[in-house]
């Protein structure tokens, strides 16, 4: 008979038939009465009013009974602490049991109840059983000692498990192996600091490699996952790992496949590229990857998202698998969508016929979303393999004249970015694309069409009459199609005067007294204000030459995709983003691939096409700007060249930059000591920390600074009392940075009554770490000969700021457009009266670190970075408008909840 008996039940009085059952001496009838518990409980019903009785079923050599009130204590125990003390005596005593099944689930069982009290009783039992005889029972006790550190990470350290752990490592069965590396990887994740808890030597890697052959494939994951972790010595042991690994890649489970990729790719940036080895790899990695992708759909998006990140770092492994991405007709849509997307970055003039002939065949598909992508994808194909443009402009003029609206619609678009690749070359068919403005209704058609219009207006005799036939409705276009418009106006009146300015003055009202677009408004002024003064700088700036187009402008930034590398077959992987991006409260230390072999820190600029940058790049534009002052008049340009009326240079060219002055009295003044006075960072006046009521007479007011790089604790201590005051100590409580004293207070002792003493206490910021509220709280004890006094006061968050906190400008970058957009937070800073020089000045002395400086539109742009104590970094932007005592400040971190505390030190400093 099945177990479903047990949830039939709906009689009354159940809970007293039930407690007599579990006391019943007949061993039958108490497993059973166990059993309908288990089942009251599994459906929702309480039954902790029988804890008592369940416990006491625990004394038997029934291991099924024994399994199912373990099962019972650990649902209950946290909400019976108390009482599920009762149960500790007879789980010491079951992993002392002779069976080893038996020991296992004690040890398991009391890892699982996550109440503190019972932790204190787990640390011996587990210490023996970690010691085990039997392999089953030690890899039981490794997993552990993980759920321990999960509920007292200190207790772990203390009890010297972790170096137990580390003895597993070399244990002779291969489960356990597995099971320690599962346990220390698990708690790396959940380690405060994000260090590894122990560090990997070769011979430890040995021992896990040998143990990798023999495993389970899970064990074997872990193992792997660990490896990944790991930097080997040189070459020569990166090779020899990888030998030792690459069996792996022909293993049934997807989970090690991708696993033993992820530790191959990283690998592999350590080998000399040009290596024999490196080209038999390359070739080994092609098959495992092309075989997950016959699994089932799931596993096959999963595959493919990993796919794309390993084609985007080494397009050479698949470059000859084309057709395995081609799409099946029953593949979902997101899996199809993925395979275009790989399709495109394999696509090379080699096998540029069949991707296009592919790609033809799905724009007549019946999914709309997939035909959109595949048509887009032909553009792509066109913009990339220059050979095949003309072909796939031809492929996409016959989409066209299928009057298909979205088919027609996707089209549009690629062409306007296939002009811009290929200027002078494919204009012909405009006329065609003219036929079918009336079918736009999208808002990226639409725009695109408006550019094509606008950029040749030469060319089409009605230009004037396409353009205002846009412009009737023009405040229920999107924002988009308005910013195009009037740029398109624009070209068109610099390029045909006489016909259009009734026009381009329409539209310009349109932009700029209509409109409550901030964006389209400055853009209006912009051109309004050009025109007016001066029509030939105009034409030079609106009409200038266009540089090329990137080939892939959807590649992740390097960095990113470095870090993504290192996550392959984890779910970072699959969101293409990193774990800090949604898994929330992570800590730990960023992965990225060693520094490719034999590589040089240099870039090098090579003459050639210029490619025009993505969008977010505006503030590349902006860190170019020198910090100084006043910057140095730029040299002559020829006057041929277009002149750059905003004055934004690229980030990594450009004007080279004026040295500052380090000193103004120089050599002469340093030699008799006139040399110019350091900086003085900014102190806030003291407040009164603890009262002479509250303190017994003993009165302490106090501020917190940063002087030659060491935070200090400024005190006043008055003697309010009738009697001298001696033996003072200071005890500060955990904190948020780990702030402790570098030294014993010295005060003046004795300290007579009425007497004031000024004193200070070096600070550092290696002690204990406790997040507080607020963040920068610190509660403290102070001694002396009267009694202890207990008072709390605030740090301001610039004590924490380092030296060393000047980042460079392809790092602050880079950096910028790492952190994700919701980790950008905007304040406003009110009153202040000081430019943008005395801004950087006032910052710099509080080891706020100025970037970039540039003025854009008449308004100042800072860009500075920050470093706190505890290694986060911190980049502001600050938007300083003349004559405009509000000051703009935008903050990204990835640990937002400094933030607050940032604004008020800026806030504090800037009206200092």
């Amino acid at each position: 008979m099945t177990d479903s008996k047990y949830f039939t039940t709906t009689k009354k009085g159940e809970i007293f038939e039930l407690r007599s059952e579990l006391n019943s001496d007949k061993k039958e009838k108490k497993r059973e009465a166990v059993k309908k518990v288990i089942a009251s409980m599994t459906v929702g019903k309480d039954v902790s009013a029988l804890f008592p009785d369940v416990v006491n079923c625990m004394q038997t050599d029934n291991l099924e009974l024994k399994k199912l009130v373990y099962l019972y204590l650990m649902n209950y125990a946290k909400s019976q602490p108390d009482m599920a003390i009762m149960a500790v005596n007879t789980f010491v005593k079951d992993c002392e049991d002779a069976n080893p099944l038996i020991r296992a689930l004690a040890v398991r069982t009391m890892g699982c109840i996550r109440v503190d009290k019972i932790t204190e009783y787990l640390c011996e039992p587990l210490r023996k059983c970690l010691k085990d005889e039997d392999p089953y029972v030690r890899k039981t006790a490794a997993v552990c000692v993980a759920k321990l550190y999960d509920i007292n990470p200190q207790l772990v350290e203390d009890q010297g498990f972790l170096d137990q752990l580390k003895e597993l490592l070399s244990d002779s069965n291969p489960m356990v192996v597995a099971n320690a590396v599962a346990a220390l990887s698990e708690m790396n994740e959940a380690s405060v600091n994000g260090a590894p808890l122990i560090e990997m030597s070769a011979a430890t890697i040995n021992k896990l490699l040998t143990a990798l052959n023999e495993c389970t494939e899970w064990g074997q994951v872990f193992i792997l996952d660990s490896l990944a972790n790991y930097s080997p010595k040189d070459e020569r042991e990166a090779q020899s790992i990888c030998e030792r690994i690459t069996p792996r890649l022909a293993h049934a489970n997807a989970a090690v496949v991708l696993s033993a990729v992820k530790v191959l790719m990283k690998f592999l940036e350590m080998l000399p590229s040009e290596s024999d080895f490196v080209s038999t790899l390359t070739k080994k990695l092609a098959p495992p990857l092309v075989t997950l992708l016959s699994s089932e759909p799931e596993v096959q998006y999963v595959a493919l998202r990993n796919i794309n990140l390993i084609v985007q770092k080494r397009p050479d492994i698949l470059k000859h698998e084309m057709k395995v991405f081609f799409v099946k007709y029953n593949d979902p849509i997101y899996v199809k969508l993925e395979k275009l997307d790989i399709m495109i970055r394999l696509a090379s003039q080699a096998n540029i016929a069949q991707v296009l002939s592919e790609l033809k065949e799905y724009a007549t598909e019946v999914d709309v979303d997939f035909v959109r992508k595949a048509v887009r994808a032909i553009g792509r194909c066109a913009i990339k393999v220059e050979q095949s443009a003309e072909r796939c402009v031809s492929t996409l003029l016959d989409l066209i004249h299928t009057k298909v609206n979205y088919v027609v619609q996707e089209a549009i678009v690629v062409i306007k970015d296939i002009f811009r690749k290929y200027p002078n070359k494919y204009e012909s068919i405009i006329s065609t694309l003219c036929e079918n403005l009336d079918t736009l209704d999208e808002p990226e058609a639409r725009a695109s069409m408006i550019w094509i219009v606008g950029e040749y207006a030469e060319r089409i005799d009605n230009a004037d009459e396409l353009l205002e036939s846009f412009l009737e409705g023009f405040h229920d276009e999107n924002t988009q199609v308005q910013l195009q418009l009037l740029t398109a106006i624009v070209k068109l009146f610099l390029k045909r005067p006489t016909h259009t300015q009734e026009l381009v003055q329409q539209v310009l009202s349109l932009a700029t007294q209509d409109s409550d677009n901030p964006d389209l408004r400055d853009r209006g002024f912009i051109y309004w204000r050009l025109l007016s003064t001066d029509p030939g700088a105009a034409k030079e700036v609106v009409l200038a030459e266009k540089p090329l187009i990137s080939e892939e402008t959807d590649l992740l930034e390097p960095t990113l995709l470095d870090e993504l590398i290192c996550h392959i077959s984890s779910l970072a992987s699959v969101y293409h983003k990193p774990p800090t991006a949604f898994v929330e409260g992570r800590a730990g230390l960023r992965k990225s691939l060693p520094a490719r072999s034999g590589s040089a820190e240099v870039v090098q600029e090579t003459p050639g096409a210029q490619v025009i940058p993505s969008q977010d790049s505006l503030i590349g534009d902006l860190l170019s700007m020198d910090i100084g002052g006043v910057s140095a008049p730029p040299p002559p340009q020829p006057t041929s060249a277009p002149v750059d009326l905003l004055g934004l240079d690229s980030l990594l060219g450009g004007v080279p930059e004026p040295a500052v002055s380090q000193s103004t009295t120089g050599l002469l003044g340093d030699i008799f000591g006139l040399g110019t006075a350091g900086p003085t960072a900014y102190a806030p006046p003291k407040t009164m920390w603890l009262s002479s009521d509250r303190g017994k007479g003993c009165e302490i007011s106090g501020t917190f600074s940063r002087r030659n790089g060491q935070i200090q604790m400024d005190m006043t201590i008055v003697n309010k009392a009738m009697q001298p005051m001696t033996s003072f100590a200071i005890q500060l409580n955990k904190n948020s940075f780990g702030v402790t004293p570098a030294r014993a207070l010295q005060v003046l002792s004795p300290l007579p009554p009425g007497v004031s003493h000024d004193c200070s206490l070096p600070l550092v910021t290696t002690g204990a770490v406790q997040r507080m509220e607020p963040l920068t709280n610190l509660q403290v004890a102070i001694k002396n000969n009267i009694d202890v006094f207990y008072f709390a006061c605030v740090i301001p968050m610039h004590v924490f700021f380092t030296d060393d906190g000047q980042m460079d400008k392809r790092v602050f970058l880079a950096t910028w457009k790492d952190i994700p957009a919701q980790n950008e937070v905007q304040y406003t800073l009110t009153n202040v009266q000081s430019n943008a020089d005395i801004v950087v000045q006032k910052m710099q002395e509080n080891n706020v670190f100025t970037i970039a400086k540039r003025n854009v539109e008449g308004q100042d742009m800072l860009y500075q970075s920050v470093k706190l104590t505890n290694g986060i970094w911190v980049l502001i932007e600050l938007k300083i408008q003349p004559g405009n005592p509000n000051i703009t400040l935008s903050l990204k971190s990835r640990a937002l909840d400094i933030a607050a505390g940032i604004f008020q030190v800026y806030d504090a400093i800037l009206h200092s």
